[in-house]
């Protein structure tokens, strides 16, 4: 089966988006608190600085149409490994962990992907807990 290409290749924030966009999508309920964050993300960070934020919606229908795929997950990564630089993946694991902890719930779904993140992005379990430690202090109601 032939996978439709993106009409170019992804940058490295189109890789950072498609961790975020991932991670939102993983129970199949997209929260307007993971959006915000997502959309905040993009404004803010200064690795966005350049960034057209019209590929979200690009991105995003990348994502969409690899998780309608047997083995989607698999190719997703194999895009972010591509073409993201190693220097990221500890940038893309913490987006990732502040999109998860956004509306303060993070349901077994995501935890299983962030699990998969850590493993595909060879993130280091002392770099990971940090990370996550981090995202929850940010994200703490009360």
């Amino acid at each position: 089966m032939t996978r439709e290409q993106p009409p170019h290749p992804l940058s490295p924030q189109d890789c950072l988006v498609a961790i975020m966009i991932a991670i939102s999508a993983a129970d199949a309920n997209m929260r307007t608190a993971e959006l915000v964050k997502i959309q905040n993300a993009v404004n803010h960070l200064p690795i966005f600085g350049a960034y057209d934020i019209d590929r979200i919606g690009d991105v995003s229908r990348i994502v969409f149409d690899l998780f309608s795929e047997e083995e989607g997950l698999d190719a997703l990564f194999g895009l972010i490994r591509a073409n993201l630089p190693e220097h990221l993946f500890e940038t893309a694991y913490a987006l990732a962990c502040d999109v998860a902890a956004a509306d303060g719930n993070i349901p077994e779904s995501e935890l299983r992907l962030l699990e998969e993140m850590r493993h595909e992005l060879n993130i280091d379990r002392l770099h990971a807990a940090a990370i996550e430690r981090g995202s929850r202090a940010r994200h703490i109601s009360g």
